[in-house]
Parts: structure tokens; C-alpha cells; sequence
């Protein structure tokens, strides 16, 4: 319930107080691709779908399937700087102000990524909301290793205390974590 309370002050705080530079970066996105959003159905809190909300980083025409399996070529230049400082992700406070997401949990995967969800299962990782960011993140494990990050997603929910949430928040604002492999091979 704690943590549920931090989730809304912050998301809430993070979008009124964030709305210039989220205004900003959404124009700059406009201009980049035309298509500053990008919505995608994802896994949520006990297996519900919810449509994630970040900026797009790559061309409109892109795939979409998990980051690891995307074309690298496809990320535009404006795309990978917001990778880069994790800028496209502020969109998801929306997310986490409405209940779908925690500020610190394990990354929403697609309903596609079968081993992964298998994984997450077996272990309760879904019984908890999907984050933004975690301990798989701050140490660079992704989607590309499903066993290793529901391993770790549910090493993190074990011992999810206040402390460590406001340590995961912190090492990712910093920048700990390069966010999720893309493909380099096309």
C-alpha cells in the first residue's frame, strides 16, 4: 500500500510538474516520425492486457515485437537519444498513475513473449504490477534471457522493501542499466 501511495505522488508529480518537457518531447516526436506515442498491448498485474504508453523511438513503419528483436537500424536519431537518457519512458507515469504499472517492477513483456510469461508464472512474478523499472534493469538483464529475468524479477519482488524501491528509482535516474538489448544484426 506504501509503495502504491509513492507510485501515485510521484507519477502524479512527474506529469504536472514534468508537462513542459513532456510537451517538448512530444512535439520533437512529431516532427521526428510524425507519430510522437507509442501504444502497445503488454502483460499486466495478474495477466490483464494494458496498452503501455512511451514515445516512439523508432520509424512508424517498425515491427512490433520485443526490443531484443528489433531492428536497430529502425530507432531514429532522435529515438536514440531518448533511449539513451530514458526519456521515452516518462509516458508511463500515465500508466502508473492509473494502477497499470509501478514506478518499480518487472518490465511488461508482449502476450507473444511465451517463455518469458511461462517463467514469470511459475514464479508469482505476475501476481505483482509491472514496473518501469527494477533490479533486472539497473543490471542490464533484458528480455532476451527469459529465465534469468524472471529469476531476477522474482528475486527483486522477494525483497521489494521502501528502501530498495527508492534504490531502483535512483540508480535508474542515474543511469545504471542501458535499457534493453536491440538487435544489431540486420
Amino acid at each position: 500500500m506504501l509503495i502504491r501511495a509513492f507510485d501515485v505522488v510521484f507519477a502524479f508529480s512527474g506529469l504536472t510538474l514534468g508537462a513542459p518537457l513532456l510537451l517538448v518531447l512530444y512535439v520533437l516526436g512529431l516532427l521526428d516520425t510524425g507519430s510522437p506515442l507509442f501504444v502497445q498491448e503488454r502483460v499486466g498485474w495478474k495477466k490483464k492486457p494494458f496498452k503501455l504508453v512511451k514515445f516512439r523511438t523508432m520509424n512508424v513503419a517498425a515491427k512490433s515485437v520485443a526490443t531484443h528483436l528489433a531492428n536497430a537500424d529502425e530507432i531514429t536519431r532522435f529515438g536514440h537519444f531518448l533511449r539513451r537518457t530514458k526519456l521515452d519512458e516518462l509516458p508511463q507515469l500515465w500508466n502508473v498513475l492509473r494502477g497499470e504499472m509501478s514506478l518499480v517492477g518487472p518490465r511488461p513483456c508482449l502476450f507473444s513473449q511465451d517463455e518469458l510469461i511461462a517463467e514469470r508464472e511459475r514464479r508469482g512474478v505476475l501476481d505483482a504490477r509491472p514496473g518501469i523499472t527494477g533490479l533486472a534493469q539497473v543490471n542490464e538483464i533484458d528480455m532476451s534471457t527469459p529465465q534469468l529475468l524472471a529469476e531476477t524479477d522474482q528475486k527483486m519482488l522477494n525483497n521489494l522493501t521502501v528502501s530498495a524501491y527508492f534504490r531502483y528509482i535512483l540508480m535508474t535516474v542515474l543511469g545504471k542499466g542501458k535499457g534493453d538489448r536491440v538487435n544489431h544484426d540486420h
